[in-house]
């Protein structure tokens, strides 16, 4: 791993892929946290957040026990922002079954907000979405981090702004205690049937728009996993996708991409579980957890790490 930062009560790496961040079932040398301490001679290092195993980027541990709680509390009260990076098919998006889509910057395709009710049960490996209040919202936009105004959008506006005028336009508020969404929701301000504007390429956001928006689509050896099998020998044409997680229910940006029809290239469990070996690093999940941003509860001082692992690589 490397070390991106470290002072007396934190240290911040670059988790690769395949690596857990804490010992769990069959993983236990072979986690973050004990590479960590071992590497350090420091058993009282902790996490104050976590990553999936296979998603790679910034992770916070803290090393001093007495600030263990503050910046545990950080993460836990969603304090810090997150931003992601993915690698998925260039297509229209698909009406979700659960939950409602919405666009801040009508009539363009992206970014969109992805609001549902996501369940994971004990003892399953996947999630899934189903009626029920909010517990779950990403702000999708199409491109790289790269290319956008700082924590703004496509049109460089602070994601503040954005977040609550897609939520009046779906009749939610920002609590997501406040809204319940069932089957085909359809209060998006965007008509009955989203597939109509798809054909139509009102929100497709299809190449043509990716040229006209500056984004040079890239092309994987990997199909998607959602393709159909007389497609699976052609490459699939990926681009790559900010992730801004409002919530952080488990596999969430997982489910949401999967849930418009833009499964992330190298996923195992979405759309469908795939069965790799646990020694097989050959294809990775290509989302990172690229930046972090938080106000350190100890000192008041600005802190932003960024991850230098790349996709598609």
């Amino acid at each position: 791993m490397d070390m991106l930062y470290e002072d007396e009560r934190i240290i911040v790496v670059d988790k690769p892929h395949f690596l857990p961040t804490m010992p769990r079932g069959m993983w236990y040398r072979s986690t973050a946290l004990m590479r960590l301490r071992e590497r350090l001679g420091e058993p009282d290092i902790t996490p104050a957040h976590r990553l999936d195993r296979l998603t790679a980027g910034v992770l916070v541990f803290v090393r001093d026990p007495a600030c263990r709680g503050a910046y545990q509390m950080l993460f836990q009260n969603r304090r810090a922002v997150k931003v992601y990076e993915c690698l998925a098919p260039c297509r229209p998006i698909r009406r979700p079954r659960f939950g409602t889509v919405t666009w801040p910057e009508s009539p363009r395709p992206f970014p969109l907000l992805r609001r549902s009710h996501i369940t994971k049960e004990r003892g399953t490996l996947t999630a899934f979405e189903e009626p029920g209040i909010v517990n779950a919202e990403t702000l999708i936009e199409r491109g790289p981090l790269a290319g956008l105004a700082g924590a703004g959008g496509l049109s460089g506006r602070p994601l503040p702004e954005l977040l609550p005028e897609a939520l009046a336009s779906s009749g939610a508020s920002e609590s997501s205690e406040s809204s319940v969404v069932s089957g085909n929701d359809r209060r998006s301000g965007h008509g009955d049937d989203l597939r109509d504007d798809l054909r139509n390429g009102v929100h497709g956001g299809g190449f043509a728009s990716l040229q006209s928006g500056g984004f040079a689509p890239l092309r994987s050896s990997q199909s998607s996993q959602s393709s159909q099998s007389s497609q699976s020998s052609c490459p699939t044409l990926v681009c790559r996708y900010t992730l801004h997680p409002r919530t952080g229910k488990t596999h969430q940006l997982r489910v949401h991409m999967n849930s418009l029809g833009l499964p992330i290239v190298g996923d195992d469990f979405y759309p469908r579980i795939q069965t790799r070996p646990y020694d097989d690093f050959s294809q990775p999940l290509e989302l990172v957890a690229r930046t972090l941003r938080f106000t350190d509860p100890i000192t008041g001082e600005s802190r932003e790490f960024v991850s230098r692992i790349p996709l598609g690589g």
